[in-house]
């Protein structure tokens, strides 16, 4: 493997690292929004 594309592979490494943190936090919390949704008091306020 040439040097170039052993830094290509390490930049592609160190930035796939927080797309999937990020990418899990967002899923998690969308999840989550949803789940407390289930639970919410339908009835309009008069």
């Amino acid at each position: 493997m040439s040097t170039l594309e052993s830094v290509i592979w390490h930049i592609l490494g160190y930035a796939a690292m927080p797309v999937i943190i990020l990418s899990g936090f967002a899923v998690v919390a969308a999840i989550c929004i949803w789940l407390l949704s289930l639970g919410k008091d339908k009835k309009i306020s008069e």
